[in-house]
This record gives C-alpha cells, structure tokens and sequence, in this order.
C-alpha cells in the first residue's frame, strides 16, 4: 500500500514540474555525454592500450599499470601534490579571510572597489603569462631578483637550478593569482553580518579585536569548513597550470615541483597511455575519498557545518 501511494506521489509530482524536466532534458543528455559517457574510458587503466585496436579491442593486462605506477614514482609525486594541496588550502584559507578583512574596515567606496580591483587582475591571467612574468623577475642572468641581490652585494642565485626555493615560489604565485578572488567570498560573507552584532559588541566594551574573535570568525566558520572540504579533492589534483608554467617544466626541479598532473602529462607526451590512465584513476578515487573522509569528521564535530 505504502509503495502504491509513494508511486502517486512521484507521477503527481512529474505530471507537476512536467514543463520543468522537459526543459532540462538537454542539460541533462549534454551532461551524460560530456562527462558520464567518457567515464567509459577507465577500463585503458586495465588493459594494453593500442592506437590500432582501440578501446575495446586492447589486450586486458590488469592491475599491471596499477603495479608499476605504485613502485615507480608514487611516493615521490603524491608527497608533493599533498603537500602543496594542504599548503594551498592553509595559506588561501588565512590570507583570504585577512585579506576580506582589511577590505571591510575600508571605509573610502572608492578605494575598495581600487583595492578589489588592482587584487583581482591576476586571477584572469592565464598560467602562460603568469610564468613569464615570473621568469622575469627570476631569470638566472637579467632577472630583476638577482640584480636586486647584485645591488645588495649578495651572490646571484640560479632559480631554475636549485629546487630548495620552489616550495615558497609556488605558494607566492599561487597566492599572487588567487588570493583577490577568494577575498570575495570571505569579504561578501563579511558583508551578510548582522551590524546589530557590533552594535551590541560595542555597547558590551568590546574591542575590534574582540569583535574579530567573537563575531567575525565565528561567523566565517561554517564557510571556511564548506570551503575546506571541497578543496579537499585537490589534495591529489593540482593545479597543472601552475606547476607547469611556472618552473618551466625543468627536470632538475622534479623533486620540488612535480605533481600527478604533470606525472600523467609527461607520460601522455611518452605515449604511456595505459599507465598514465591508471595514475588518473588512482588520482580521482582520493580525491573522492578525502571528501568523503573530511565531511564525515567534520559531521562527526558539528553537523550544521558539513557539507552533506
């Protein structure tokens, strides 16, 4: 009987919003054939791929790629997308909320919208662009950094030969380009704060210190967890853009700059397509389980706060 009225439910509600699901059927069949038909895809991680037979017709060989790839340079690549994936998160995190900060005690229209303005511009540079920019300032002969060390009477140093520096290069870039956009969230969220609270703060003796600890952290929270574990699935994704463009691609800043995206890059460049599909794999199943993992403890901790 249940089952009955639970079927008239779903037909009452179809013949409802009929207008409504007419209207997405091409949204949907566009979404099935440019992301779930590709999906077919996965099995070339299992099987011998070859030009000439195809998806399909390739020889089966297992979890062979899967084999290789985990005693090749598995410890090597996930270590430094990792790193860098929780680097990014933490340093985006801290500076965006100061950053969103700053603008809200702005008082001058004028000078916040410059401000927004002149921080934004690099988030729609492209990685191209932004990597020349960089290698000027840190060409080994005529960049700008070794001829301010030559005024300072320090020695040059020869960026794009020695990996120490690159942890810190990344992270400057990374933030250079996307610390103004990722403000904008933080600072509209700043902006939905009931001024009550600081009227009430005020009144209460409050400082602006105080006011930061107990309203306006407080208050970005349930954003910055949201935010923090959607970004987890970037913990094994990062950004090929900056980690290609920026140092180059040179060989001698592999172990400072090399992630699974451009691990699978080069390898597709090698013609390893099976073994490179299989790192792509390995890649997205994290991903999904680092979400998964991250929105389950923060449920665990505060449930309001979780993303689903």
């Amino acid at each position: 009987m249940k089952n009955k009225k639970k079927r008239k439910s779903a037909w009452l509600t179809f013949l409802k919003n009929k207008e409504l699901l007419v209207m997405s059927i091409p949204a949907v069949v566009a979404l099935a054939i440019f992301h779930y038909v590709p999906m077919v895809g996965v099995i070339i991680a299992f099987k011998d791929y070859k030009y000439a037979d195809g998806i399909f017709g390739s020889k089966w060989v297992g979890f062979k790629w899967f084999e290789i790839f985990l005693k090749g340079d598995l410890f090597r690549i996930s270590r430094n997308t990792v790193l860098y994936g929780l680097l990014f998160i933490v340093t985006s995190v801290v500076f965006g909320v100061l950053v969103a900060i700053l603008l809200n005690e702005l008082k001058s229209v004028i000078a916040l919208k410059t401000y927004q303005t002149i921080m934004i511009i690099p988030f729609f540079m492209s990685w191209v662009i932004v990597g020349l920019i960089f290698y000027i300032f840190l060409d080994p002969v005529y960049g700008a950094a070794n001829q301010f060390l030559k005024f300072l009477g320090m020695n040059e140093v020869l960026w794009y030969n020695d990996p120490r520096y690159w942890p810190y290069i990344l992270t400057f870039a990374q933030l250079w380009k996307g610390v103004g956009m990722g403000s904008v969230i933080y600072f509209a969220a700043l902006m939905g704060i009931d001024p009550t609270l600081y009227e009430a703060a005020t009144i209460d003796g409050a400082n602006k210190f105080a006011r930061y600890r107990y309203i306006i952290i407080p208050e970005l929270v349930p954003l910055i967890t949201i935010l923090s574990i959607l970004s987890m699935k970037d913990l094994f994704r990062g950004d090929f853009g900056l980690f290609f463009n920026v140092p180059k691609d040179v060989g001698v800043l592999y172990p400072a700059t090399d992630i699974l995206d451009t691990y699978i890059y080069r390898g597709l460049r090698t013609g390893a397509i099976g073994l490179n599909a299989a790192a792509g794999l390995f890649q997205s199943i994290m991903g999904l389980l680092l979400i998964l993992i991250a929105n389950g403890i923060v449920k665990k901790i505060n449930p309001d706060n979780a993303l689903f």
